[in-house]
C-alpha cells in the first residue's frame, strides 16, 4: 500500500468510527458501496477521483481531511522491514521513517553507505538545519569544501541549504539517522 492509499484509508476509518457511523450509513450518504467503502479502509483498493470525491461531498468533509498523514500518539517504523527510498546496489541505501509531510517541519532518515562509497546530496532549501546521529561506523561529511569527521555515537548539525557529500571512510557500513529541520 502506498503513502496516500495509507492515508485514506487510516482517516475514513477513523472519520466514520469517530461519528460513529457503519459502512452501510455512509454508503447510503455517499453512493459509494458498502464493499468499495470496506476495501478502501482495508487498504485494498485504490479509489478513484470520482469515489473520493463522493465521500468528501456525502460526509462533508475536506478531500485534505482524507488525504492528510493521520495524526498518531505513537508511531514505530521497522526500517529493516520498509523498502529503502533510494538503494544504489553496492553503495549506499536511504529509508524515509518520517516524511516532510507528517508535520511540514521535519523529516527524518535512517542512511547506510557501504565502505568507500559516498552518498551526494544537494541543497535541502533555505531554511533547513541537519542534524547527522551516528549508529555505527564512521563518516566524513564535506560542506562547502570543509571536512567533518564523525564517528559511532557522534551528534552533528548544520545549515542543509548547500550541496553537501557523505562518505563512509571506514572498514564497515557506516549507518546514520539523518533529522531535517524547516525553521523558515
Amino acid at each position: 500500500m502506498d503513502y496516500i492509499s495509507h492515508n485514506i484509508s487510516t482517516n475514513l476509518k477513523r472519520i466514520r468510527q469517530a461519528r460513529n457511523l457503519s459502512l452501510d450509513v455512509i454508503a447510503e450518504q455517499t453512493g459509494v458501496s458498502k464493499s468499495m467503502l470496506s476495501q478502501i479502509e482495508r487498504g485494498s483498493a485504490n479509489p478513484s477521483i470520482g469515489v473520493l470525491a463522493k465521500i468528501t461531498s456525502g460526509m462533508r468533509i475536506e478531500f485534505e481531511d482524507l488525504i492528510r498523514p493521520p495524526a498518531y500518539d505513537t508511531c514505530i517504523v521497522h526500517v529493516k522491514d520498509t523498502v529503502p527510498t533510494k538503494d544504489v546496489e553496492g553503495q549506499y541505501k536511504v529509508w524515509t521513517c518520517f516524511p516532510f509531510q507528517d508535520n511540514h517541519q521535519i523529516e527524518i532518515y535512517r542512511i547506510e553507505i557501504l565502505p568507500g562509497n559516498c552518498y551526494e546530496a544537494g541543497s535541502h532549501g533555505s531554511h533547513t538545519r541537519e542534524y547527522i546521529t551516528m549508529l555505527q561506523g564512521d563518516l566524513e561529511i564535506t560542506i562547502g569544501g570543509k571536512a567533518y569527521q564523525m564517528h559511532k555515537g557522534d551528534v552533528f548539525r548544520f545549515e542543509s541549504d548547500q550541496f553537501h557529500v557523505y562518505k563512509n571512510i571506514g572498514k564497515e557500513t557506516c549507518a546514520f539517522m539523518s533529522f531535517f529541520a524547516d525553521y523558515s
